[in-house]
């Protein structure tokens, strides 16, 4: 097969790729296969973002269903779950592999490999973590979570990883995504404490800056000791094993934390959700444990 990039000529024997999706990260997973050799054919919705990638060798589709005839793998990077079938209803995936890194829930990921299935496809889906300044470059450390059928995924790892890192995360299909939400739900928390902890000395006679390397440092550390204390925790059942900070003491800590953002003129707003959940664990009797046991407190029954 013969990739032409602008104006030259190679031969490569890397697999055709059907890249569906040309936002931020469509384009730069586009830009990494080009750089990488492979044949790639691409759609969007708006055609002139494809422009830009056409000039680096890339073939441009008419339509989705083009883009898909074009090639086994085909992956699918659009807004959202509902844009999938939208953009690929009528289109023949009989025999493909279609992978798709959109952003959704478990939910949606089960019933889209269904789906697939049922339109004779074999189906990936991927939790992408990472932002596009991270694709292409593999020191920055992004990766995307695969989850469905471990054949299909080996199959085709060699072109997964090569915008980011690619992990298996197991053959349910949902499992990608729970852990992508996981991750960017644990993010979320970290940023709130972060966005709080600098509302309470930004008026202050302190450097931003130097506070934010003693904040990065001192998050990185507790990190590194609590997260696996917490699943230590969890997997054992005992909530007081090895526990140095009681629940008891981290309650009493808390109404500290709570009365300097009053001083300061800062809301509590970011902190109480966290701090409510601790007090209702210590109220029903569990001043021995450290904070593991709130998250007895989230678990919804299941219908």
């Amino acid at each position: 097969m013969t990739k032409t990039t602008a104006g030259t000529s190679a031969t490569t024997t890397e697999p055709r790729i059907a890249l569906l999706g040309l936002g931020a990260m469509g384009t730069a997973f586009a830009r990494a296969w080009l750089a990488a050799g492979y044949p790639l054919t691409v759609w969007n919705r708006t055609p002139s973002r494809a422009e830009p990638l056409a000039a680096e060798g890339a073939e441009v589709a008419a339509t989705a269903a083009e883009a898909a005839a074009s090639a086994r793998l085909v992956v699918t990077c659009l807004l959202d779950d509902a844009s999938v079938g939208e953009a690929l209803e009528g289109a023949d995936l009989s025999g493909k592999d279609l992978v798709d890194v959109t952003t959704g829930t478990p939910a949606q990921a089960r019933a889209r490999a269904e789906w697939a299935r049922e339109r004779g496809a074999r189906f990936l889906s991927g939790g992408i973590m990472a932002i596009p300044p991270m694709v292409g470059v593999p020191e920055a450390g992004g990766y995307v979570f695969y989850s469905g059928p471990a054949g299909v995924f080996e199959e085709h790892r060699a072109a997964l990883e090569v915008p980011v890192g690619a992990r298996h995360a197991g053959e349910d299909a949902g499992l990608a995504s729970l852990q992508d939400a996981a991750l960017l739900s644990a993010m979320n928390g970290m940023f709130a404490g972060a966005a709080h902890a600098f509302a309470l000395v930004r008026h202050e006679d302190v450097s931003l800056r130097e506070f934010a390397v003693l904040l990065s440092d001192w998050l990185a550390s507790m990190a590194h000791a609590g997260v696996p204390a917490m699943a230590g925790h969890l997997e054992s059942g005992d909530y007081t094993e090895g526990v140095v900070s009681n629940l008891a003491m981290q309650v009493e800590g808390n109404a500290t934390l709570l009365r300097t953002a009053e001083e300061q003129g800062v809301s509590t707003e970011l902190l109480t959700p966290y701090t409510d959940l601790m007090a209702r664990r210590l109220a029903d009797g569990h001043r021995e444990e450290d904070g593991t046991g709130v998250i007895d407190l989230l678990a919804v029954p299941r219908r």
